[in-house]
């Protein structure tokens, strides 16, 4: 079975929750477009332009496989509990899925501008939370595709997932696609959703009083384990917090977030592998060290030293077994070693830290915290917001296609990630596509007004790990 034909059969895993996670609501009620904008995106570089009947048909056979992308949020009449996914009665294929040509030259830079401001342009929260476009006018009859989604329709992973469900493994047409079964449609209702919720509440309020009395019964009767185990979390959460402690990049201060610019890199997914095995760590500890390889020549044009950054690094909690898409991950914030010159050090370090931040038991601390927020007046979650502590940098890695992979005729070349800024400066991406790891880079151009020099200075970084696979 074909990497596309796998996907196929696990759409209909999609999950079918007619209700957002905790998390998924937390995105959702604490939005502040751009500044706390929730809007991921992908920008899938194609060599020539795809037949455009058969992108809009791929487009519809895939909305219907699934739903989620033909639902809309239905918030309950008063927030007691998450909001829910209703079928949008007034769906349109043709307000989701676009065509716009670029004037000359339409190069490079002219398909980046086109995505940061298309970006920037909050989704309608009225309607499904998607938008495609297909940009044309590249030289030599090249095209690319640009997607962006709402977080709480997927985390990066499932993005990736959901377009892989538009590729296929040829140029030609593919017959014979699973068809989308029949699912319930249930009618939006704001008043039954707050009373249903309120309904489940009280129905599950017994086994909580249960669950409560007795943590308050262990800690009586074993005062000692209960102060360990408060001291332990506590100090999980010191190493998983690291805004807290680490003094802030002069550079970034006073960044708004309102000024959104992107920059792309990439290299050879089998030469980064293999800088990060001679320093003793992966691919994707290779990627963080070169980051802050590129952050540390970036400060240092600017006549600015570094020890450390404070970097949030998204973990994936999905397991193997999961459906597709949904949100399923923590993020853990340290004090990374930008200040380290060696780029094997830097490797290792960074892989210690990787490691160890798997058992760290303050990581999923956030599950405590987020029912409670998600039930205060939105003026709250905004002073929350408003809080500092965001990192300087965050940097995600998903997975990615491992073959060559076509849209409509169209031949993928490179598929770039881009994630929003919460806060923070930079936001980097990288997913590999066909032996090419592919970076996306966002960045906040009001604290970064010299955007081809930082992205100059990431390339030295990643050329810098990559030496250490060439000798």
């Amino acid at each position: 079975m074909t990497t596309n034909e796998q996907a196929w059969a696990r759409a209909g895993e999609w999950p079918a929750e007619d209700r957002m996670n905790e998390l998924e609501t937390f995105l959702w009620r604490s939005e502040r477009h751009p500044r706390r904008s929730s809007t991921i995106s992908v920008l899938m570089m194609l060599d020539t332009a795809p037949d455009w009947e058969r992108l809009h048909a791929a487009h519809e056979w895939a909305t219907r496989l699934v739903p989620r992308m033909r639902s809309r949020v239905l918030e309950p009449a008063v927030p007691v509990g998450p909001p829910a996914w209703v079928p949008d009665r007034a769906f349109d294929l043709d307000y989701h899925l676009r065509r716009v040509r670029l004037p000359a030259p339409g190069a490079m830079a002219g398909v980046l501008a086109y995505a940061q401001g298309a970006a920037m342009v909050p989704l309608d929260r009225t309607r499904p939370l998607w938008e495609g476009t297909l940009i044309e006018g590249l030289p030599g009859g090249r095209a690319a595709y640009f997607l962006k989604l709402h977080h709480t329709l997927t985390d990066g992973p499932g993005g990736v997932q959901l377009v892989s469900l538009l590729q296929s493994r040829r140029r030609e047409h593919t017959d014979d696609k699973p068809v989308a079964p029949p699912r319930p449609d249930p009618v939006p209702d704001a008043g039954r959703l707050a009373a249903d919720e309120l309904a489940e509440q009280a129905l599950a309020l017994p086994s909580a009083a249960g669950k409560l009395v007795s943590a308050a019964a262990h800690a009586l009767t074993h005062p000692e384990s209960a102060a360990g185990s408060a001291l332990r979390f506590v100090g999980s959460l010191r190493r998983t917090v690291a805004p807290w402690s680490v003094p802030g990049s002069p550079l970034f201060r006073g960044r708004t977030g309102k000024s959104w610019r992107f920059g792309v890199l990439e290299c050879s997914l089998a030469e980064l592998g293999a800088a990060g095995e001679v320093a003793g760590g992966s691919a994707g500890d290779a990627y963080l060290a070169a980051l802050l390889g590129g952050m540390r020549r970036y400060h240092a044009r600017h006549g600015t030293d570094l020890a450390r950054m404070s970097m949030t690094m998204p973990l994936s909690l999905h397991r193997s077994d999961d459906p597709m898409g949904g949100n399923e991950w923590a993020g853990a914030t340290v004090a990374a070693p930008v200040g380290v010159e060696d780029a094997a050090e830097r490797i290792a370090e960074l892989r210690g830290t990787a490691l160890s931040l798997r058992v760290e038991p303050a990581l999923g601390s956030t599950s405590v915290l987020l029912p409670v927020l998600n039930r205060v007046p939105s003026a709250v979650r905004a002073t929350v917001g408003r809080l500092p502590g965001a990192a300087d940098l965050s940097a995600s890695t998903f997975p990615g296609a491992p073959c060559e992979t076509y849209l409509a005729g169209a031949k993928v070349e490179r598929t770039y990630p881009f994630g929003p800024l919460p806060g923070v400066a930079v936001m980097a991406a990288m997913a590999p596509h066909a032996g090419t790891c592919c970076v996306g880079l966002t960045v906040d151009g009001s604290v970064v007004p010299d955007l081809p020099v930082l992205v100059e200075c990431m390339r030295e970084g990643l050329d810098e790990v990559l030496a250490l696979a060439r000798t």
